[in-house]
């Protein structure tokens, strides 16, 4: 693939990888989620909710995430070796969480986990519940 080889991996290597990975994991986790709870408010159906959420991102996170895989192969080509297994690392990690996480792993669970996946435990009722209020509060400025 021509990347030189090297005994070691930079030590700071691993914390850049999983700092970086995580937010754009995190990114593509809002944009599908938000479409499947929408979804799931809706029609209370886990199970349409879920396809309707995948089919309606799964364009925009496979967009995404083959951007990203471009720019950070665009490092895998640099001369430094530090700049070579960032974008090496990076790119296959992001290739692997739209295809596998995104695509097949989160939706799976979703489907075998059904009503679960909306559960709350009691200890945590006391936390905001943000559609009730997005619903209820009028619009600024008066509009509708």
């Amino acid at each position: 693939m021509g990347l030189q080889h090297t005994a070691t991996i930079e030590p700071w290597l691993p914390l850049l990888l999983f700092a970086v990975l995580f937010g754009l994991s995190m990114d593509y986790h809002v944009f599908l989620l938000s479409r499947i709870r929408e979804r799931y408010e809706e029609t209370q159906n886990n199970r349409h909710a879920v396809a309707f959420g995948l089919r309606t991102t799964g364009k925009l996170i496979t967009g995404a995430a083959l951007i990203m895989v471009v720019v950070f192969s665009g490092f895998a080509s640099a001369e430094l070796v530090e700049f070579q297994q960032m974008g090496f690392g990076l790119a296959i990690a992001v290739l692997l969480d739209a295809t596998l996480v995104r695509s097949v792993l989160v939706p799976a669970t979703m489907i075998v986990l059904g009503r679960l996946n909306w559960y709350l435990p009691a200890s945590l009722r006391w936390l905001p519940n943000l559609h009730r209020i997005r619903s209820t509060d009028p619009a600024p400025g008066g509009a509708v």
